[in-house]
């Protein structure tokens, strides 16, 4: 195990957290609020002295392997997750430590889940460092940093494979390297477009980047209470345009780039999740056609809270509560099955459902016909039995680990549909919950917040890598 590469990543990681809080701190400072801009300072301190320590502390071995990008990445997120709480904790914005970590960890990991009942008493500085984490968490900030930073190791990929989500990471060019830098050129330019498009729908410029933040992360942070409910038609529409576009695979955006549409066109993932979401929106709309006075609207809620949830967002324009059970079960399974691969959504992703109808129909297909075997394909190439292997494992720890936080959850005794929803709400990055958690998850035991906290990270960062930190003999030198 080579502690001290893993030393020099991390730190890396904690020097591009330090400089989001001083950005932070900056907006706390630019609207008077001295207060929170000092906590954010000194919370930027604190992450810039692992920084200084990994400098201090240089690699005289620069193998890294894949054990190590697995553990690199847990680390760095625990660790960002804690140090990024501290601006919250002392502040006293935010009451409780374990409250304090569980928001910075479902900012990072995009989840959305809530503690707060008032998000309006926030700073301003606090609101933007809250919607930032989504920002940052959203694509990775690993990806971040073998974008902007140099990296020494040959093996990045290990670094890119452990954080990005989906059952194959691939590289889009050559290097990681300048595949990380095309993702994030990719991210800031569909960012700066939705700042601008929602300023023109009558927000301020400060509620646009936090409503983008939350939305290009897919995390679903706010500077209001209701959500989205009290903005224009227009921005939910934006929003729900947004929300479908960042939980679709950014290799199709590449592709479109370097003008190859037919490429882009031919992806299997982005029909079935056009499909799984025309669908989805169509049956909640004939659902709850009852509750709105035109199509129009009964249309337009319907399309918000299905991209909301698909993608992982969060973001409501009406109490979840209030919908008939069918649509409330549909947005359940649509919790489960996420954004696509390659994408900054959470979720099981559509790619891993595919292969699975894929799995299953072969395996009838073998049980009739013994001798007839036929490859899995997907997008028009084999798929090798290891990529299959991988996603059938995968899907069983899915469940076995959602089985596992459903159990603990339920020890707070909130009901079956409260744990059961609440689980996959956290465990699949989405955010709110039916029943009580609806409203915010502080009425938990903060025992159930350091569970959902640890289901927020090991959704987020598809469990192997938080898995790989339980296991001793991962920490073994050879």
């Amino acid at each position: 195990m080579n502690y001290r590469m893993i030393l020099n990543f991390i730190g890396k990681i904690m020097g591009v957290e330090a400089v989001c809080m001083m950005i932070s701190a900056f907006v706390g400072f630019l609207y008077g609020e001295f207060s929170s801009a000092l906590w954010l300072a000194l919370g930027a301190v604190v992450a810039f002295a692992f920084f200084v320590l990994s400098v201090i502390f240089k690699p005289k071995d620069q193998v890294f392997f894949a054990k190590e990008g697995l553990i690199s990445v847990a680390l760095a997120w625990v660790l960002m997750s804690i140090v990024g709480a501290l601006p919250f904790y002392f502040s006293g914005e935010i009451k409780g430590f374990i409250n304090c970590v569980f928001e910075t960890v479902s900012g990072l990991t995009t989840t959305g889940a809530t503690i707060l009942n008032d998000v309006e008493s926030l700073s301003h500085g606090m609101l933007f460092w809250r919607s930032f984490t989504h920002w940052i968490g959203g694509m990775g900030v690993l990806v971040l940093v073998m974008a902007v930073l140099p990296t020494a190791s040959g093996r990045s990929m290990h670094m890119l494979r452990a954080e990005m989500p989906g059952p194959v990471i691939g590289k889009l060019v050559p290097k990681a390297k300048t595949t990380a830098r095309l993702l994030y050129i990719i991210y800031i330019a569909l960012t700066i477009l939705m700042i601008i498009l929602l300023c023109f729908g009558g927000m301020n410029l400060f509620e646009s980047v936090i409503h983008t933040f939350g939305t290009a992360g897919t995390g679903g942070f706010g500077t209001k209470a209701d959500s989205i409910a009290s903005y224009s038609p227009y921005c939910q529409w934006v929003i729900t345009a947004f929300m479908l576009i960042f939980a679709a695979n950014f290799n199709i955006y590449y592709f479109v780039l370097i003008k190859k549409f037919s490429s882009a066109l031919k992806s299997q993932e982005l029909w079935v999740y056009g499909a799984i979401v025309l669908s989805a929106i169509t049956l909640i709309a004939l659902n709850v056609r009852g509750l709105f006075a035109t199509t129009g609207e009964t249309v337009r809620h319907s399309a918000f809270q299905v991209a909301s949830i698909i993608s992982t967002t969060g973001y409501t324009t009406l109490d979840f509560n209030a919908l008939p059970t069918f649509s409330k079960s549909i947005l359940l399974m649509l919790m489960l099955i996420g954004g696509c691969a390659g994408s900054t959504a959470g979720g099981l992703k559509v790619s891993r459902l595919v292969l699975l109808c894929k799995m299953i129909q072969n395996r009838i297909l073998r049980v009739v016909h013994p001798r007839n075997v036929k490859a899995v394909k997907f997008e028009g190439k084999t798929v090798d039995e290891e990529t299959l292997s991988g996603v059938s494992t995968y899907f069983a720890l899915y469940c076995i680990c959602q089985v596992v936080v459903f159990l603990l959850v339920s020890l707070d005794g909130f009901g079956i549909e409260v744990s059961i929803s609440a689980t996959a709400a956290t465990f699949n990055n989405v955010g709110p919950a039916y029943g009580a958690a609806y409203a915010g998850y502080d009425g938990f035991s903060n025992l159930t917040k350091v569970v959902m906290s640890f289901a927020m990270l090991f959704g987020r960062l598809e469990i192997y890598p938080m898995l790989i930190l339980f296991i001793p003999f991962a920490w073994r030198k050879k």
